[in-house]
C-alpha cells in the first residue's frame, strides 16, 4: 500500500460515520505519518469527537477519550501507584494517556498542572508516574478539541504548550449539500461501523516511508522564508519558533507520500503551511482589535512569498 491507497482507503472508511471533511482527514493523517499532534477547534457540535473516534477506529490504533474538567488532577491522565494486596506489592494503574491515539475533549477546560501533564506526554512520549518515567505506545497522537465561543471556565492554552502541536484545524458550520446528507442519513439511520484498513505494523512502515520522503534545499529555503518572515511582519508581535520549520517540514512529506510522491514539492508546503504556521503567532493587539486574525497574516505571507521554481 502506497500513500495515496493508504489516504483513499482512511476516507472511504471514515465516510461510514461522517460526512464531508476530506480535507480534515487529510491534516489528520499527515500529523498521523509524521508524529504530529492536532488541535481542532470548533464549536459544539461540528463533529469534531466523531472524526477522531471515527479516524481512530479506520487506522485500528488503541483509542481513550479524556474529558477534561476543572477538577481533572495530572493523576487521571498519566496514572498513579496503588497497593495490590492480593500480591503485596505496588502496582501501576496506567491512564488514559497510554493509548495510540488519546482525544483530550475540551483542553481549555483543564488546570495548567493538568495541561503540563498532556505537555510532557506531547513532547517526550513519557510520562512520570511518582518519580517513574514510562514509555507511550508507538505510534503516540493527541487530538485535542478545544470551544472558541467559551471565555468562563477556561484556561488559555500556553504558548509553550500550543507549539507543541504540530496543526490547527479549524471546522466550521458544513456546506449546504454535506448538511442535508448528514440529516438524510441520520434520519435511515445510515451510519456503519469503522474497520482498521492497516495493521500496527503496516501503519510503522507507512511511517517511516513518509519520513523518507526526499526535500531539496531551495524547498528547505521555501520553508525557512515563510518561518522568517512572520518574525519581520509588522502585525505580529512574535514569530513562529524553529520548531515549527521542522514541524513543516515534516508535514510537508507526509503530504507528498499521501499523494503519492517520494520527494516534496512547494505546493505540499503551501497546503499545510496555514495549519502549521497560524496558532505559533501572535497578533499585535491594535490589529486584533482592527478584527484582524493571525491566521489572516499567515495566510498574506503563504501567498506573498515567492515560491521556487
Amino acid at each position: 500500500m502506497d500513500g495515496k491507497d493508504f489516504m483513499n482507503a482512511i476516507l472511504r472508511e471514515v465516510e461510514k460515520a461522517v460526512v464531508g471533511k476530506e480535507d480534515v482527514l487529510e491534516l489528520l493523517t499527515i500529523a498521523l505519518l509524521s508524529g504530529g499532534h492536532v488541535l481542532i477547534e470548533g464549536i459544539p457540535g461540528v463533529a469534531k469527537t466523531t472524526i477522531a473516534k471515527a479516524f481512530s477506529s479506520a487506522i485500528g490504533l488503541k483509542f481513550s477519550r479524556i474529558q477534561l474538567t476543572p477538577d481533572l488532577l495530572p493523576a487521571d491522565i498519566t496514572g498513579i501507584y496503588y497497593y495490590d494486596q492480593k500480591t503485596g506489592e505496588w502496582t501501576v494503574k496506567y491512564g488514559p494517556i497510554f493509548a495510540n491515539v488519546v482525544l483530550a475533549d475540551e483542553i481549555n477546560r483543564a488546570q495548567p498542572k493538568t495541561q503540563s501533564a498532556l505537555l510532557e506526554a506531547m513532547q517526550e512520549k513519557q510520562v512520570t508516574i511518582e518519580g517513574t518515567t514510562h514509555r507511550l505506545p508507538e505510534p503516540f497522537m493527541v487530538i485535542a478539541t478545544m470551544n472558541p465561543l467559551e471565555h468562563e471556565g477556561v484556561y488559555v492554552l500556553p504558548e509553550a504548550q500550543l507549539d507543541r502541536f504540530m496543526l490547527k484545524i479549524e471546522i466550521g458550520f458544513p456546506p449546504k449539500e454535506e448538511e442535508i446528507q448528514l440529516l438524510m442519513r441520520k434520519s435511515l439511520k445510515d451510519f456503519g461501523a469503522v474497520n482498521p484498513v492497516v495493521t500496527r505494523e503496516e501503519l510503522l512502515k507507512l511511517i517511516q516511508r513518509a519520513m523518507e520522503v526526499k526535500i531539496k534545499e531551495d524547498v528547505v529555503e521555501y520553508i525557512y522564508s515563510l518561518i522568517s518572515k512572520t518574525r519581520t511582519d509588522e502585525r505580529l508581535l512574535f514569530g513562529a519558533s524553529p520548531r515549527t520549520g521542522e514541524h513543516l517540514l515534516y508535514a510537508a512529506k507526509a503530504s507528498a507520500f499521501l499523494n503519492g510522491r517520494d520527494y516534496v514539492i512547494p505546493d505540499d508546503v503551501k497546503k499545510v503551511a496555514v495549519s502549521v504556521l497560524s496558532h505559533r503567532v501572535i497578533l499585535k493587539a491594535e490589529y486584533e482589535l482592527e478584527g484582524l486574525k493571525a491566521k489572516d497574516v499567515v495566510e498574506d505571507i503563504v501567498r506573498e512569498t515567492e515560491v521556487p521554481v
